[in-house]
């Protein structure tokens, strides 16, 4: 191997070079040292910008046994298709460099025309080649800069959202249907999508296991409504949860058995609430102390007279009690729970339906249990405390039990 030194320095002695050039390779293209400064040729710069359109043309360095080891050049890859820069000889690639790219050689040996060269990555030239290996979810490569990316799939049947879903937005078309996510934890802070309901029916978005979402495991959207659901690490929350006047109720079923239930603000917002089950005792509902109105239908079955009763909780406040397969309209003023069933002013005529002997048509809301009720075709009954104590028909009347009369009984014969 022989190297050129300079006796007064001791660096490497480069042939007289030209700092740089730049090139458009129009052919395959053999270099020269540029020797004396001799320029006429296709010679070789320090720096070199080299700009190709067609993948067919190459780039030879010159000989490497006419040069000292240490010998380099920076190429910069100014074209649209990747540049092979090879040896003399054309045999063997230095060096592939990518549009954008800039790459350093040097010589290693020089013992042939071919030599060694040593490569370094000198840098990006540009940001293109770049950009499309830094876009994630959520962002796409145009050209040389990364961008915002937010691709939209529709979707007909029930799904379950993923992380790879992370900034993308999912249009609901079908009918009823199923949005789930997955755990919160694996989603982790920052995941977000966008979702619109543009199906004909309600969109459940539901959390998996004990995650929430609003502070329930579940949300309604009706069609045409919208949000963004963001994930925190541990819950769900959405942002602009845009609901149309059109479907502006949603509705709340709740499973109850006995004892209290505390509604959350995510629960009481569903202004039509179904309680469903078995229940085994008296049921006690506690909704938020907010100005509302609440459709509810008390569809449970029991088997003794149990009912589900609405209350605030506060002290003294007014509250409405529901028996099974009973339905009511109620006002809050933020305390009191008022029954807003009545009678249309004008109206002629209401109607009821049978009840039961249990749970009368017409009955009080404090004693659900006493009141009026249909047995059967031309039948009018009275219900006291679950009890039959009167019926009435086309062919007389009929009164259960034992009587006491104060005023007196005349006309007609008694048996």
């Amino acid at each position: 191997m022989t190297s050129f030194n300079s006796p007064f320095t001791g660096d490497v002695i480069q042939p007289t070079d030209v700092s740089f050039r730049a090139i458009t390779l129009t052919a395959t293209t053999q270099l020269s040292w540029p020797i004396n400064g001799n320029a006429t040729d296709n010679y070789a710069a320090r720096i070199m910008e080299v700009y190709l359109t067609n993948t067919a043309y190459d780039l030879y360095m010159p000989p490497a046994n006419q040069t000292s080891v240490g010998t380099d050049a920076l190429i910069r890859n100014t074209g649209t298709v990747a540049l092979d820069v090879k040896d003399y000889l054309g045999v063997n690639t230095i060096v592939t460099i990518s549009p954008g790219q800039s790459q350093y050689i040097y010589v290693t040996t020089n013992a042939t025309t071919s030599g060694t060269w040593g490569i370094i990555a000198f840098g990006i030239g540009s940001s293109g080649a770049d950009a499309a290996t830094l876009a994630g979810y959520g962002l796409v490569a145009i050209t040389t800069t990364l961008n915002q990316s937010q691709p939209v799939s529709t979707f007909s049947t029930n799904y379950t959202a993923l992380g790879t879903d992370r900034a993308a937005v999912y249009a609901w078309t079908g009918g009823a249907g199923t949005l789930t996510l997955t755990g919160a934890t694996t989603l982790t802070n920052s995941w977000f999508m966008l979702v619109r309901n543009a199906g004909t029916g309600t969109l459940t978005v539901a959390a998996s296991g004990g995650d929430l979402i609003n502070g329930s495991s579940t949300i309604s959207m009706q069609p045409a409504d919208s949000c963004i659901i963001c994930c925190s690490g541990t819950a769900f929350y959405t942002v602009g949860l845009g609901q149309v006047s059109n479907f502006n109720f949603t509705q709340l079923t709740y499973p109850v058995v006995s004892g209290t239930y505390t509604l959350t603000s995510a629960d009481a917002a569903n202004v039509i609430q179904k309680y469903t089950g078995t229940i085994t005792g008296n049921v006690t509902i506690v909704v938020p102390q907010t100005v509302q109105v609440y459709y509810i239908q008390n569809a449970t079955t029991s088997s003794g007279s149990y009912t589900v009763t609405i209350t605030t909780g506060v002290s003294g406040s007014s509250s409405a009690t529901i028996a099974s397969n009973q339905q009511a309209t109620l006002i809050c003023d933020s305390i009191n729970l008022v029954n807003a069933n009545t009678v249309l002013a004008g109206s002629s005529s209401i109607g009821l339906v049978n009840g039961t002997v249990a749970a009368p048509a017409l009955y009080y809301g404090s004693e659900p249990t006493t009141g009026l009720y249909r047995s059967g075709t031309g039948q009018f009954n009275i219900a006291v405390l679950g009890v039959n104590l009167f019926s009435l028909t086309a062919t007389g009347l009929t009164i259960p039990g034992t009587g006491t009369f104060t005023g007196g009984i005349s006309g007609g014969t008694f048996v």
